[in-house]
């Protein structure tokens, strides 16, 4: 762990609206701007509801994000965008739609290429159009981020690009706009919320400046999930979790996720796992193995959990496992369809994910990767 005087750089959307009845103030911001030309950034169900953000002037609805989105699905957004020649570009869905408005807001009309940007600090600036964000779901934070991700359908790896030129100028974030969040749904992007939270907090690079939200964010998910699993109308509880998520894409930005990630993202893009899935499936067996390395914070994470727990391993994988469990989550990945015969093959790629294993507070070596995926298989 970094010390206090480290230093740290966060950075955030320069206007955030949050709260329950506040998506409609997207139109008022937009339209006190000036935008005449709008390009919204959609999944087919919230392309339904865009009347929800007040937007006016000439809108243009792209409603073909696919979940756990590839170069070919960007490819059809920078079409949209550069038709449409948007002044605005709106990321309304989950962090797939939002991760595709930050590459649509940067890409569209630019000389770059998306292999040109992937990695830190690649694109070109200045951003020649505004970009906002509207979460329909709490689990990514992506709203709040400078990171986006898309699949090489010929890798099968995830390609990740990050840059300030993709922070959105408004993120508003309106509990209400996921009540309609099934509640399989709900249980898996909140658990995807709280890893962000956790990993950033026991992370090799966790500072006391994000260990702030880290720790808040999981005691939101701890109290405020099973309520809203239970309860999709449960305004707080909605709110709690949306609270959360953004908290959790505040943790990104500084200090990023790190193995429960890693070991995730093979579910998605070799089985198209969802990511919220397949982070909760995970995240009791990597949160055990780092337990040596990081006893106290994992204490700590516990107890905003409202679990009780030791600093035992397997004390610790027994109740973050019934944590996820008693939301409804499904635990074991022979049960998401992925074959016992791929578990190499994940493991190789789990093991090529640095970027996010250089960050885990215990190392994560290729056969301790394997033995994971048997272990929850």
């Amino acid at each position: 762990m970094v010390s206090l005087d480290s230093p740290i750089t966060m950075i955030r959307p320069s206007v955030i609206e949050f709260g329950v009845g506040t998506a409609e103030r997207l139109g008022k911001w937009a339209d006190d701007k000036g935008y005449a030309r709008i390009l919204v950034i959609s999944d087919a169900f919230n392309a339904t509801r865009v009347d929800s953000l007040a937007l006016k002037g000439d809108v243009t609805v792209f409603a073909d994000v696919t979940p756990e989105p590839d170069t070919a699905n960007l490819d059809k957004v920078l079409a949209a965008a550069n038709a449409a020649d948007a002044q605005l570009v709106v990321g309304f869905g989950g962090g797939s739609a939002m991760d595709l408005a930050k590459l649509a807001a940067v890409l569209a009309g630019s000389q770059q290429t998306l292999h040109e940007v992937v990695g830190p600090n690649k694109v070109h600036g200045p951003r020649r159009v505004a970009l906002a964000q509207v979460p329909t779901t709490a689990g990514t934070g992506s709203e709040a981020g400078i990171r986006a991700l898309v699949t090489d359908p010929k890798t099968m790896a995830k390609l990740a690009v990050e840059s300030i030129h993709m922070l959105a100028d408004i993120a508003v974030i309106d509990p209400a706009l996921t009540f309609t969040v099934p509640a399989r749904t709900t249980a898996a992007t909140g658990v995807d919320a709280m890893a962000h939270c956790v990993e950033a907090f026991t992370n090799r690079k966790a500072h006391p400046m994000v260990d702030l939200y880290a720790i808040e964010g999981t005691r939101l998910v701890g109290k405020y999930l099973a309520r809203a699993v239970k309860d999709g109308a449960d305004a707080e509880a909605r709110a709690g979790l949306s609270l959360a998520s953004l908290y959790g894409g505040f943790c990104l930005g500084p200090v990023n996720t790190a193995g429960g990630h890693a070991l995730a993202y093979p579910l998605g893009t070799r089985w198209h796992v969802a990511h919220g899935a397949a982070n909760a499936l995970i995240f009791p067996h990597v949160l055990a193995f780092n337990t040596p390395s990081v006893p106290e914070k994992t204490r700590a994470v516990m107890d905003a959990l409202d679990r009780k727990a030791s600093e035992d391993v397997k004390s610790v994988f027994e109740a973050a496992y019934s944590f996820c469990a008693d939301l409804g989550i499904e635990m074991k990945l022979s049960a998401l369809g992925v074959p016992d015969s791929d578990l190499d093959a994940m493991a190789d790629d789990a093991f090529a994910i640095r970027r996010l294993l250089d960050n885990n507070p215990r190392d994560l070596s290729r056969a301790d990767i394997r033995s994971i995926y048997q272990a929850a298989f």
